[in-house]
């Protein structure tokens, strides 16, 4: 058997160059999951008012690959990491691309953001490792209750 490769998770936000509509964002949504599948990423994608937060997790090559191929993607600017770190396990082990486009969310849960600014404007990478983290905490718990 082959050795189990090294896990990395990566989080980043970007700001869309143009509005991304619906047909836009949902063929985005089957060219990143038929490539992750490829090559073995799993995921979720965030996207509010032009906004994205995306969370990746995989191989080590193949996620840092995919993160500077989103960099260089002139769909994308100000592209910025939250996080980079070794995963022991992952967290969307059965998504290659979760989605969830938060504009249209009739019900905000308690303390959830209204905004992504502060992950793309702070300084703090604590904070922007637990707001990340938070996100993902709250994603996941509306995927479960939507299965």
């Amino acid at each position: 058997m082959g050795e189990k490769p090294d896990l990395l998770g990566v989080a980043y936000t970007s700001v869309a160059s143009v509005p991304f509509d619906e047909a836009q964002l949902s063929s985005l949504l089957t060219w990143c999951r038929e490539w992750n599948a490829s090559v073995d990423v799993t995921g979720v994608l965030l996207h509010r008012e032009g906004r994205f937060i995306q969370f990746l997790e995989g191989p080590e090559r193949a996620v840092r690959d995919l993160v500077a191929k989103i960099s260089r993607d002139p769909r994308h600017t100000r592209v910025r990491v939250l996080l980079d770190d070794p995963v022991a396990e992952r967290q969307f082990a059965e998504w290659t691309m979760g989605f969830q486009a938060l504009d249209d969310i009739e019900s905000m849960p308690e303390g959830f953001r209204t905004s992504f600014d502060d992950l793309e404007n702070g300084d703090d990478r604590i904070l922007m490792q637990q707001a990340a983290r938070d996100l993902t905490r709250w994603f996941r718990a509306g995927a479960a209750k939507s299965a």
